[in-house]
């Protein structure tokens, strides 16, 4: 019988590698950690909630102002393979950089199966550009803007890095200085094969716009 896809034989064998909530069994614990640390975070740090950047009701960050004016700026994104959590689980990611004087803005974004992966990626772009021109009232310096995030936020991170920003926005090229992304997800084509895909709804057009190694573009950012 032929692999299901390149070398996965099946479903369970896609979901082994790719389903966290499924492979690890006290998953649930972290994720109680993620929201225990990041309530204490917002209790203890300067920071302003829900400010929005868009349209919609989950188009919103979490602003962690560092205490000098011109500082360097965190835009970190929240994973949950693009279905669950929310910026108010990753409060915690602030409390590094706001003590090294870092301004630190966590991104909040609509899930799917409400939304495709084409929305979400546009929705993380609109937050970046609401970042560059308003992060001046929030201490932090638009010339100096990081991106950074895990699993699907590792995903966003670089098709944040790989957007145009000078042709789609109007900013300068090199808008984002530079991304961290951890764990990312940068072939997105196995997941239609996946349990995960009844939520995902991918199709070809979606994994080609939303698969960073397939794109061919210098990056001016490390």
């Amino acid at each position: 019988m032929a692999p299901l896809y390149r070398n996965f034989e099946s479903q369970a064998d896609i979901d082994r590698e790719y389903d966290i909530e499924r492979s690890v069994p006290d998953f649930m614990v972290y994720a109680r950690q993620y929201e225990n640390s990041s309530a204490d975070a917002r209790r203890h740090l300067d920071h302003r909630a829900d400010v929005r950047y868009g349209a919609t009701c989950a188009e919103y960050v979490d602003i962690f102002p560092a205490a000098q004016r011109k500082a360097p700026v965190l835009i970190f994104i929240h994973g949950g393979y693009w279905r669950i959590l929310s910026a108010k689980e990753f409060s915690f990611v602030a409390l590094g950089p706001q003590a090294a004087g870092v301004t630190t803005v966590v991104v909040n974004y609509a899930l799917c199966p409400n939304v495709t992966l084409d929305e979400i990626a546009r929705q993380i772009r609109a937050a970046i550009y609401w970042t560059h021109e308003n992060i001046h009232d929030y201490n932090g310096d638009p010339e100096r803007i990081y991106v950074s995030g895990h699993s699907a936020g590792g995903h966003m991170t670089a098709m944040a890095l790989l957007t145009d920003w000078r042709g789609d926005y109007g900013l300068p090229r090199d808008s984002v200085k530079g991304g961290i992304s951890i764990s990312g997800l940068f072939d997105i084509a196995p997941l239609q094969f996946s349990s995960m895909q009844k939520e995902l709804q991918l199709d070809a057009g979606i994994i080609e716009r939303n698969s960073p190694q397939y794109f061919a573009r210098h990056v001016p950012a490390p």
